[in-house]
């Protein structure tokens, strides 16, 4: 299987240098990749002395990459269980094997134990790419997958459009001038060149002629039609010959070749390997995956800026929802969608292709598989696609599914619909009004007014982000207890709700609207008044009427009593009866601008029975003092429910 020695273990590594420091049998035969002698080996070892924990890791990966999956996970969780340095990418492989021997249910029990140490990004990955598996229906398997005349009895992968009618692709068959790669008994890879026509069948691959010739690895092409230049990856070579670190490791550089015969190394590291490059004619940028030791797992995939593929800038990691614990791979940008590989626990087995799609602001979607039949439980990878000549769309992949002719064998495929199941995204900004973001608010997601989908929580700054299926129409609702409800209206009727453009909301604080008096929670409203003895309202009322139904709209589960009182000129029995015709029309005038009925629960009239100042009857008082007799109090009755 030259993918996995080639993409998740690839180095060449000279005897004198790393082996020499080994005191272990076990612990060379690991690293020469011979794992099944180094099982054999560790098991011999352990009869005489106990296993490090990093030696008993060794052992469980050697089990899995040979295919050994119970063992594998049993080795893995007896390590998980008494040593909790395991990284996350050996964490991501415990999960893998679990899920190939009991199944994803206890992959995900497993996962509960350690929430607190994997990212959010990886966990909403896990949970939607689960549920959207489990869901049948959501499944995108309108795919009909041919297999292809092009394949040897060794590898051959990394398919890539080279013109309208021909595809280039690597593989590990047999060369005159190549020697043997000794930890997967093929040749070193080449890069090879065939017409697509008839399936293959017209004339047999012959080596891409483009690129200089070299004794050691070249793959992974991907060729520009606006640059007319491939760009691939090879060995590191100095004077033609492997160059290697101080460890004695060789890795991959990523290089660059044109027609007129030019020739660029873009990218070399000694100790650093570079996988799968993609030049993106729109936007200049230069694709990748890489493992530089401060990613969030094995391989990772970035980006580089570059004038005409000559790069301008420092690598940028595509963060954590397309990277993970495990190995990311082989990046196909496609019409807003990034399609590639992973081999993230979560999916079918192996590695599995994904499609994300890319928002503005560099906003990359949750990864979607791909789903059964694109997607097996062997390793399915180097997915590329373009519209057909008639209509749909057609493409090729690679995969080591059993059926195939060698241990990688290319696939191709057609589709009517761009495959990958689209979804909804929702993301943004929940502020308080000084701008600071609001933790834990809600967000909530509705099929009609009231049936729940889906539901999250702002981060610490106040973000949130929230995915799902594509409904043809969802209602956006948003708060926290003790601020206001939000409700962003339905995807059906506003199209800003979808556009992908990062939501910023600003939600009130129930604090910023009241005031407490005494023992009571009253509504902070300015004070109006009534002409005498009326009870119509004046623009001034209604002013400031309208400045609190803005307010009280924002919190229907508020629940307020409506009080109203009076100076004391004129009679008793007048004064009460005119209090409560005020509160009516006060209640009545707020309903009418949108708020709900049920914000009221009673309205109450207290005429001039509760004077606050000595302005009683028969005591003259100047109109000033009158007037602060005659006010109209919304007393919050539920504040601590709040």
């Amino acid at each position: 299987m030259m993918q996995r020695f080639f993409i998740l273990a690839f180095c060449f590594l000279a005897v004198s240098g790393l082996w020499g420091q080994k005191t272990s049998k076990a612990d060379q035969l690991y690293f020469e990749y011979s794992y099944q002698e180094a099982i054999t080996a560790y098991k011999d070892e352990m009869r005489k002395y106990k296993l490090s924990s990093q030696q008993e890791l060794n052992l469980a990966e050697a089990y899995f990459k040979t295919g050994q999956y119970d063992q594998a996970a049993e080795a893995y969780m007896e390590v998980y269980k008494k040593d909790s340095l395991m990284t996350n990418t050996q964490f991501n492989t415990m999960l893998q094997a679990l899920s190939r021997t009991s199944g994803p249910e206890r992959a995900k029990a497993y996962l509960n134990t350690r929430t607190n140490l994997v990212s959010q990004a990886l966990l909403q990955n896990a949970t939607f790419n689960y549920e959207t598996l489990e869901d049948a229906s959501a499944a995108n398997t309108g795919y009909t997958i041919i297999e292809t005349n092009l394949n040897s009895p060794q590898s051959d992968f990394a398919p890539a459009f080279y013109g309208p009618d021909r595809l280039l692709f690597s593989s590990g068959r047999p060369t005159k001038s190549k020697p043997n790669y000794n930890p997967s008994a093929e040749s070193y890879l080449s890069i090879y060149s065939v017409s697509a026509e008839a399936n293959f069948k017209a004339v047999q691959p012959t080596p891409f002629a483009m690129i200089p010739e070299t004794d050691y690895h070249q793959a992974t092409p991907y060729y520009s039609e606006s640059l007319k230049q491939v760009f691939y990856v090879q060995s590191n070579l100095e004077d033609g010959e492997l160059a290697f670190d101080e460890n004695g490791k060789n890795a991959l550089g990523i290089c660059r070749a044109g027609q007129n015969g030019s020739f660029d190394l873009l990218f070399r590291d000694y100790s650093t390997s570079f996988y799968y490059p993609f030049y993106d004619e729109t936007s200049g940028r230069l694709y990748f995956a890489a493992d530089f030791g401060e990613g969030y797992g094995g391989t990772d995939l970035y980006f580089v800026y570059s004038n005409n593929g000559q790069i301008m800038s420092e690598p940028v990691n595509l963060g954590p929802h397309i990277n993970t614990p495990g190995n990311e791979i082989a990046p196909f940008l496609f019409d807003g969608s990034l399609y590639f590989s992973s081999d993230a626990f979560y999916g079918l087995g192996g590695m599995d292709i994904y499609k994300s799609e890319i928002q503005e602001g560099d906003f990359y979607s949750i990864p979607v598989n791909l789903g059964p039949g694109i997607n097996t439980n062997k390793d399915d990878f180097g997915f590329i696609i373009r519209k057909a000549k008639e209509e749909g769309y057609e493409g090729y992949f690679a995969s080591n599914r059993p059926g195939g002719r060698g241990s990688d064998d290319i696939y191709a495929f057609t589709a009517l619909e761009k495959p990958g199941l689209k979804t909804l995204a929702f993301r943004g900004t929940i502020r308080d009004q000084s701008g600071l973001g609001i933790e834990k608010a809600y967000v909530r997601l509705y099929q009609g007014d009231s049936t729940l989908i889906k539901e999250t929580y702002t981060s610490m700054d106040g973000e949130f982000r929230l995915e799902i299926p594509m409904r043809d129409s969802v209602r956006v609702a948003l708060g926290k207890q003790g601020y206001e409800t939000v409700d962003l209206g339905n995807t059906a009727t506003d199209q800003n709700l979808i556009s992908g453009q990062p939501l910023d909301i600003s939600l009130t604080a129930l604090e910023r609207i009241v005031v407490r008096q005494s023992n009571r929670i009253l509504v902070r409203m300015d004070d109006f008044h009534f002409e005498r003895n009326s009870k119509s309202l004046t623009p001034e009322i209604t002013t400031i009427l309208d400045e609190a139904a803005e307010q009280l709209k924002k919190f229907p589960v508020l629940r307020l009593q409506v009080e109203a009182h009076t100076d004391s000129r004129g009679y008793k029995s007048t004064n009460q009866k005119l209090s409560e015709e005020r509160g009516i029309v006060i209640r009545d005038y707020l309903i009418a601008q949108g708020v709900a009925p049920e914000v009221f629960t009673e309205v109450k009239g207290f005429g001039e029975t509760q004077i606050v100042n000595n302005c009683s009857d028969g005591v003259y008082c100047l109109d000033m003092l009158h007037k602060q007799n005659e006010r109209y109090l919304f007393i919050v009755l539920n504040y601590d429910e709040l």
